[in-house]
C-alpha cells in the first residue's frame, strides 16, 4: 500500500532525502526536478490554468542537542509536539538507525514536587544504552535527527495507525492522482520541505513555480475522542474528506472553499468542514506569494496528530483522494 510505504520513511524536516528519493522513483511526469531549497516538483502539462498541488514530506521529529557524561542525549523538537506524549517512547537516531527510547527519572524517584507537574524537555532524555559520552559520541552526533518508531498497521474498522500521517497521506494521494490520472489542466505536483518548522519549503517553490491556484492535501487535527465535546472534536473519524475555512497561517479563498463544497456535493462525496482555527499548513505561504494565490485546503482527518502515532480511517483517505481528484478535474471552467 502506498501510503503505507510513504508513512514508514524517515523524514524529519530538513532530511527528507528518504521520502525525496522514493516519490522521486515512483513519480511520472514530463518534468521533475529538485529546488534548491529541496522540494520536490513534478511537472505534467496541460492547457488552462497552472495548479500547484502541495502536501509536505517532512514529519515532526526529535533533534540531539547534547550528550551528557553518562551517554545519555538531550533533546529539542522539530515541530510542535506535546512533551506529554513523548516519554517512554522508542525512536531511530541519524542515518544508522540508532535505536533509543525517550526517558525520564522514575516516578518513585520524583519529588513530590516534580511528581505534580507536568514533564518539560529539560526533564527528559534519550537512552541509546550507552557506556559513556565517549561511547554514545561513536554511534551518534549532535545534529542528529531522531524519529519516531511506529509502523503503519491497519486495525479497528478500516482505521490505520502510524508515525507521520501528517503528511504521508497527501503524499501518497498526489502521487496517485499524478500516476494514475489525467487532467486538462496544467499541473505542477510539489513535494515540499520544510512545512512542521514554518511552512519553509512552500514560500520557495510556490514563488519559483508561479501557480494561478493550489491545492494542499494534509493530515489534520481530528478530536472525537472520549471527553471531547461535538463543537470541540474539530474533525470526525469516518467523517469524509475534511476542508479549512481558516486556520492561523491562512484563510481560503470564498469562492474556491464554495466550488468544492458543490463539487462534493455533485458526486456524493462525503466532506466536513473543520471546526477551528488553529494549526497551519503551506497553504499561508502559498497564498502569499508574489501577488496572492487562491488557495484552498482539503485534508484527512487525524488523530492524536503530531504524536509518534495518529490514527485515521481508509475511508477518510479515499473521499479526500476523490475529491481531490474530482475538484482538479471540473476546475476549467468553474468560475475560479
Amino acid at each position: 500500500m502506498l501510503v503505507e510505504e510513504l508513512a514508514n520513511l524517515s523524514g524529519p524536516s530538513g532530511s527528507e532525502d528518504n521520502v525525496r528519493d522514493f516519490i522521486r522513483a515512483h513519480a511520472i511526469a514530463d518534468e521533475i526536478y529538485t529546488d534548491n531549497m529541496g522540494n520536490l516538483i513534478c511537472h505534467k502539462k496541460g492547457s488552462g490554468k497552472r495548479i500547484m498541488v502541495c502536501a509536505h514530506m517532512d514529519e515532526v521529529a526529535l533533534i540531539i542537542t547534547s550528550i551528557t557524561d553518562d551517554g545519555f542525549l538531550s533533546f529539542r523538537t522539530l515541530g510542535g509536539i506535546e512533551t506529554a506524549v513523548l516519554c517512554s517512547k522508542k525512536v531511530y537516531i541519524g542515518e544508522k538507525r540508532v535505536p533509543g527510547i525517550v526517558s525520564a527519572k522514575a516516578v518513585h524517584l520524583q519529588s513530590r514536587d516534580e511528581m505534580t507537574r507536568p514533564l518539560k524537555l529539560k526533564d527528559m532524555f534519550i537512552d541509546i544504552g550507552a557506556t559513556d559520552k565517549k561511547d554514545a559520541e561513536s554511534m551518534i552526533s549532535l545534529g542528529d535527527y531522531a524519529v519516531f518508531d511506529g509502523k503503519f498497521t491497519l486495525f479497528g474498522d478500516n482505521l490505520a495507525k502510524s508515525k507521520a500521517l501528517d503528511d504521508r497521506v497527501g503524499c501518497a494521494i498526489l502521487l496517485k492522482l499524478m500516476n494514475e490520472k489525467h487532467f486538462e489542466s496544467d499541473i505542477y505536483y510539489v513535494f515540499t520541505v520544510q512545512e512542521e518548522t514554518g511552512l519553509r519549503g512552500a514560500a520557495v517553490a510556490a514563488y519559483g513555480v508561479k501557480p494561478d491556484i493550489a491545492l494542499v492535501i494534509e493530515g489534520t487535527t481530528c478530536s472525537d475522542v472520549y471527553g471531547s465535546k461535538e463543537h470541540n472534536s474539530v474533525t470526525a473519524i469516518g467523517g469524509g474528506a475534511a476542508m479549512t475555512a481558516m486556520d492561523r497561517a491562512a484563510i481560503s479563498d470564498r469562492n474556491y472553499f464554495d466550488y468544492i463544497i458543490k463539487t462534493a456535493d455533485k458526486y456524493n462525496i462525503p466532506l466536513q468542514i473543520k471546526r477551528t482555527t488553529m494549526g497551519g499548513t503551506d497553504a499561508g505561504s502559498i497564498q502569499r506569494s508574489r501577488c496572492g494565490v487562491p488557495t484552498a485546503v482539503l485534508a484527512v482527518p487525524c488523530r492524536y496528530i503530531h504524536s509518534p502515532v495518529s490514527v485515521m480511517s481508509m475511508h477518510d483517505f479515499e473521499c479526500t483522494e476523490r475529491l481531490a481528484e474530482a475538484a482538479l478535474r471540473d476546475m476549467e471552467g468553474s468560475g475560479i
